[in-house]
């Protein structure tokens, strides 16, 4: 018999079925027993009257993992108002006792005993939502992207050069030779431009950066995206505004409670931007304060939960970056705040060869490292531009989480290497 998951079993009341899964919960009652079974679509309830069975399951703990036969029956006050009743039970694993209650609504752990014992947290329902919502939000990206004529792409992850600081890398031994773990796909989407035109590509990057916060990882999930014949960053924007509407719209299925994205997200300069969030005239960059003094201004004055800020100086931006033409010192660069927090970086990339060889000159660092990035420009090279999505970023706003650690599925960060 085949086994089917517990939200089909509304469709065969009058049945004998097989299902599998997870004790999740037992309630063991004077003259019978029920068995709350968990599989990955949900919750199922197994009743148990016949004595020896009972006290068969009695000797049963939560998370064995078990295979029941049994007939299904309409009961409104049961999960799905169906349960599955006069059943045989077959152990197909035992099971310790987890350090925690997954049967419970709401994890009582703190966050680093749940990611200590991340094997077992991850199976509670509200746990499961998260990183259920994660893979909506990355449909959402790739079919937003598909539909206007992007190509998905994948690039290495060992590379030879850093992207943007050096100080920020994990180095490695290749054979013999000095590498790094990727800090992006950066260079390679880049390159990629003068091959398909538009890419992006979704994937990890490391950053070693001895950051200890709520908003920081060692390793993260990036969604990136170059596009070439752009005439600024504005285009840039446009993409990026349709692919984060995209992302929610496929998210609003399993948590209607999402932001609307407006068809024309607000801008701000970054100089007005530093006059909003009181800083300091010479700022080159913007405090998470800062961020979040921008984000309720949105809010307040434009109803918007998203706000672009462009114009970055260019101190602060990589070498790649494209000055605005009318102001050199600062960028054709953005960043899009979501809440009060920065969840995207983009902008205008360079796209002639003279002017990477000068910008590497002013930064006062030697072409060599980078000469096969560089060579792409050689041959003749479109206009671009693109951004970055960090996905585990976009949950934490998206959910209003506290720590990015809540909706990292096995987080990277100066102190956890495991599990």
């Amino acid at each position: 018999m085949q086994r089917i998951l517990s939200c089909q079993l509304p469709a065969h009341v009058g049945q004998r079925v097989t299902i599998a899964g997870w004790i999740h919960r037992r309630r063991l009652l004077k003259s019978v027993a029920f068995l709350i079974l968990r599989d990955r679509s949900g919750l199922a309830q197994v009743v148990v009257s016949q004595p020896s069975l009972r006290a068969a399951v009695q000797a049963l703990g939560e998370e064995y993992v078990v295979e029941v036969e049994g007939t299904v029956v309409a009961n409104e006050t049961a999960p799905a108002g169906v349960e599955v009743t006069e059943p045989t039970v077959r152990v197909l694993s035992e099971a310790e006792p987890p350090p925690f209650d997954l049967y419970r609504p709401t994890l009582t752990a703190t966050l680093p005993t749940l990611l200590d014992h991340a094997q077992v947290s991850l199976r509670h329902p509200a746990r499961q939502a998260a990183f259920r919502l994660g893979a909506a939000a990355v449909r959402g990206f790739r079919s937003t992207l598909d539909a206007a004529g992007f190509t998905e792409v994948h690039t290495p992850k060992i590379v030879a050069s850093a992207t943007e600081s050096g100080a920020t890398v994990f180095g490695l031994d290749y054979f013999g030779d000095r590498a790094f773990l990727a800090q992006s796909p950066q260079f390679y989407k880049q390159t990629l431009v003068g091959v398909f035109e538009r890419v992006y590509e979704v994937g990890p990057v490391f950053r070693a950066e001895p950051h200890d916060t709520i908003r920081h990882l060692a390793q993260y999930t990036s969604l990136d995206v170059e596009l070439g014949f752009i005439r600024d960053h504005r285009d840039v924007m446009a993409v990026l505004r349709d692919v984060v509407a995209g992302m929610l719209e496929a998210c609003a299925p399993l948590y209607p409670d999402v932001p609307v994205v407006p068809a024309e997200v607000p801008s701000i300069d970054f100089p007005d931007a530093l006059v909003i969030a009181g800083a300091p005239p010479d700022e080159p960059d913007l405090a998470p304060a800062h961020e979040r003094a921008l984000g309720e201004w949105a809010r307040r004055e434009h109803g918007s939960e998203f706000l672009f800020v462009t114009g970055y100086p260019m101190v602060k931006r990589p070498f790649y970056t494209h000055p605005d033409p009318a102001r050199p010192a600062y960028s054709n660069g953005f960043d899009l705040l979501f809440r009060g927090l920065e969840l995207v970086t983009g902008g205008q990339r360079l796209h002639r060869y003279a002017d990477y060889v000068a910008a590497l000159a002013a930064a006062g660092q030697p072409t060599a490292p980078y000469q096969s990035y560089l060579d792409t420009f050689r041959h003749g090279m479109p206009p671009h531009g693109g951004f970055a999505i960090g996905l585990e970023r976009f949950l934490m706003r998206l959910l209003e989480v506290g720590n990015i650690r809540e909706v990292t599925i096995f987080p990277r960060d100066l102190h956890r290497l495991t599990p």
